[in-house]
């Protein structure tokens, strides 16, 4: 942690983006010391010191910023900065974020609060926060040339609000916000509820993580800030399988998890052995008679889905984004598709050329996760990540939810792989296999072609084997 001194040397003078009404010059003589955070674990729920009580959050792979109370108001301190955040063991990236992190702190106040937030800006450009979802005073919107000046490079603005309801939210720049939000400049937020609400029941376990994504190509750590669509390295608060941290609950706990979405498309979140209801959005709690179950829910750009249910079967269960070019890592592009193409006589002469030629492809891609070929520096394989029964074919948006009957209660430490009972494990079948049949009851096609097709012939490569040729 910086001490405020030395952070604030050449700082420059200080601008708010309120009135001088709102803030007095008492409570803007000091200003509350940055806490940063470099550490791309998950951190240990913060449990609140001050104000009003509240269950809080757990950040995946992140943590919440802590506050002070001045006078009554929760007060907070983010700096923009670069930033060097490690997106799994072996590939580090350099992107924008606050607080030390891409992205940065978890915000966690409650329905009432008066916050007060000071943003220090130290990247190269101006800058702005937005406060996604919120409701506020237009000027504390944190749209750049329409509610506000650009905060200048080393400049520290004020941003003062009520949290006027409780919900889940975000917060991003709206300064050049195809650069910033590029390079990871986001955060959660969450504004617990003041007493019960009949729309928002007590949880055991309150996950949150915001979904980004990034285009860095092989071997460097920048990422293109031009790309639209194409991206190859698909976060959970810019982290990637197997880089995420697990979900430990405990069997029986009731489980909410808050998920946002900042990248450039859609993602279905799917959760194995368990199904869940959507309790909410980043437009407020969603009533009860518009709930209904589901495994699966579709998060769009811009949006957050709040989900919840009773972690009551024990194991280590899947917990991914559906869309199966999200869930791998770098390296996954412009491959060609290869799959039952004989290399057999072919490979032998292209390595009389190339003695490093490889072939890739020729059974489907699951020997990716296996290959040792070399990488560039600071590149992740596309598939990686090993289970107890060996490689885990997965990158990008994939983490594990662990239910264990034995995981105390507020205990978030990985209680390692499950145990299965005997019996409960899938097996291969050693008897014999019967010759396959022709279906007797075989239907027609409802509206048949009136003129007949040339014949056409495909032959099909069966691989005798794992070992191919």
């Amino acid at each position: 942690m910086f001490s405020r001194r030395n952070f604030f040397r050449g700082a420059g003078a200080l601008t708010a983006a309120v009135s001088a009404s709102a803030v007095s010059r008492v409570a803007m003589a000091a200003l509350p010391e940055p806490v940063l955070q470099t550490r791309p674990d998950t951190m240990a729920p913060l449990l609140p010191e001050t104000g009003r009580p509240y269950n809080p959050v757990v950040t995946l792979n992140g943590w919440t910023l802590p506050w002070r109370m001045n006078q009554g108001v929760k007060e907070f301190h983010l700096v923009a900065e670069p930033v060097v955040r490690e997106l799994a063991p072996g590939m580090k990236a350099h992107l924008w974020g606050y607080n030390g992190q891409s992205p940065g702190p978890t915000i966690e106040v409650v329905e009432g609060d008066r916050v007060r937030i000071f943003v220090t800006n130290r990247l190269p450009e101006h800058t702005s926060i937005h406060w996604h979802g919120q409701r506020l005073p237009n000027g504390m919107d944190g749209v750049t040339g329409l509610t506000q000046p650009a905060i200048q490079p080393g400049k520290t603005w004020v941003y003062e609000f009520v949290a006027r309801r409780p919900g889940t939210f975000m917060y991003h720049p709206h300064a050049d916000e195809m650069t910033q939000m590029a390079m990871g400049m986001m955060g959660f937020w969450v504004t617990h509820p003041k007493v019960k609400n009949p729309l928002i029941d007590a949880v055991d376990r309150d996950f949150c993580f915001l979904l980004n994504a990034f285009d860095i190509d092989p071997g460097a750590a920048t990422p293109k800030i031009m790309t639209m669509t194409d991206f190859n390295l698909w976060c959970w608060n810019s982290r990637v399988f197997p880089g995420i941290d697990t979900l430990n609950v405990r069997r029986g706990d009731k489980v909410r998890i808050r998920v946002g979405n900042l990248t450039m498309t859609n993602h279905p979140i799917h959760v194995h052995g368990h199904e869940f209801t959507v309790t909410g959005t980043d437009g407020g709690p969603t009533p009860k008679a518009g709930r209904w179950p589901e495994v699966t829910t579709d998060v769009a750009v811009g949006q957050m889905r709040q989900i919840e249910f009773v972690a009551d079967e024990e194991g280590d269960w899947a917990f991914h984004c559906h869309k199966s070019h999200h869930t791998m890592n770098a390296m996954g592009h412009n491959v060609p598709t290869l799959i039952g193409v004989d290399h057999r006589g072919l490979a032998a002469k292209i390595t009389q050329l190339v003695p490093d030629y490889m072939v890739m492809g020729e059974r489907g891609m699951a020997d990716m996760g296996e290959m040792e070929m070399p990488l560039p520096d600071n590149t992740l394989p596309m598939m990686t990540g090993q289970g107890p029964f060996g490689g885990v074919e997965m990158g990008g948006m994939f983490s594990v939810l662990k239910v264990r009957k034995d995981q105390k209660r507020g205990d978030y430490s990985d209680p390692g792989w499950y145990r299965h009972p005997p019996g409960e494990v899938a097996f291969e079948w050693t008897g014999a296999l019967p010759q396959p049949a022709r279906f007797a009851a075989e239907g027609g096609q409802s509206m048949p072609r009136q003129t007949p097709a040339p014949a056409a012939e495909v032959k099909v490569r069966k691989p005798t084997g794992h070992s191919g040729h």
